[in-house]
């Protein structure tokens, strides 16, 4: 008599790992769009709800480690294993010539859009983590005890009356040029020389007031000096940003101001707004219906009045996120954040 194996195959387990990747994908999605939206849809607030959002998930302890952890692999696991998916589907709702089966129906039709949106949502990923992890990550500057973000931000009418709004400063590059100038560190004042001559100085001769009044003007000459090299390191923080014509430098109290900043200065410009519009239609079709296929693939909808109540579920949760993504592409420049 032969033994029945009860391993179960790899392929099956590997087609649950992507589908719950591919959940947790969701779930960001959801979070992503919701915190992205409050730039735009509290119109007056200048942004409030995304800043204070996205300065609490910068603040939180062992950042990089929680998106390594929590986003890049599962994104990365959902990713590799969707292009080797993709290498080898066959979708058969198009016209063919008879060679392959031709299947028009709904559900066939929403299979090939998840695989033409997986191929367009690989490109857009990659630019969007680069552009706003890497390129247009806001810069940290401490400045004694406080930390000032910079980014760097074309010019518009509007851009100085929005920045008093969001108390940021804003440098041209002339006044970038008086601030390095103002603060050289090869031009050390007379009291930061003072106070390193104090500090090699050893004296034991001064006792009562003289001691007194000698340690009270060290301390203020310290002071000074620290206050200038805290200053000093501000400047040299800067010496690395050089500004291209038409830009400016804005320097914001929080993580969460200068990433709003950023935010409008990207969808100011409609190659972007086009772009995103796009991104956003793809990966809310692709994460819903992805939703759908979840909840068939691990046995929760095998009925079909339940896949075509659940599909009615998808469809409107599609319709919430993609109103939320383009109010944040559309709304935070044009409409909340212009003026």
């Amino acid at each position: 008599m032969t033994a029945i194996s009860t391993a179960i195959p790899r392929a099956f387990i590997w087609r649950r790992l992507h589908s719950l990747a591919g959940l947790w994908f969701v779930l960001f999605l959801i979070e992503h769009l919701l915190t992205n939206s409050q730039a735009a849809l509290w119109i007056g607030d200048n942004g409030k709800g995304f800043v204070n959002t996205v300065t609490a998930i910068h603040n939180l302890p062992y950042l990089e480690v929680i998106e390594l952890s929590l986003l890049g692999v599962p994104i990365l696991l959902h990713l590799v294993l969707g292009i080797k998916y993709l290498l080898t589907s066959k979708p058969n709702s198009g016209k063919s010539d008879g060679s392959k089966p031709y299947i028009p129906l709904p559900r066939n039709k929403a299979y090939t859009w998840q695989r033409i949106t997986s191929w367009f949502l690989l490109f857009c990923l990659a630019w969007h983590v680069t552009k706003f992890r890497f390129i247009d990550y806001p810069e940290k500057i401490p400045i004694g005890k406080n930390t000032y973000y910079a980014v760097e931000l074309s010019l518009d009418d509007g851009l100085y009356t929005v920045a008093d709004r969001l108390d940021v400063m804003l440098y041209d590059r002339a006044a970038l040029s008086r601030e390095k100038g103002t603060w050289s560190q090869n031009a050390k004042p007379a009291q930061v020389q003072a106070a390193e001559k104090m500090r090699k100085e050893e004296v034991d001769s001064f006792t009562g007031p003289e001691a007194q009044e000698y340690n009270s003007q060290k301390a203020n000459l310290f002071i000074a000096a620290q206050t200038y090299q805290e200053k000093a390191a501000y400047t040299a923080a800067l010496d690395k940003i050089h500004l291209s014509s038409g830009h400016v430098l804005a320097l914001a109290k929080d993580f969460g101001t200068a990433s709003v900043l950023t935010v409008r200065n990207t969808f100011k410009n409609p190659i972007y707004v086009g772009f995103y519009t796009l991104f956003v239609l793809a990966a809310c079709f692709h994460a819903c219906n992805g939703f759908w296929t979840f909840l068939l693939t691990w046995g929760w909808i095998l009925k079909m009045s339940a896949q075509r109540a659940w599909t009615t579920v998808a469809a409107v949760m599609m319709i919430a996120l993609i109103f939320l993504g383009l109010a944040a592409v559309w709304g935070t420049y044009w409409i909340n954040l212009r003026y």
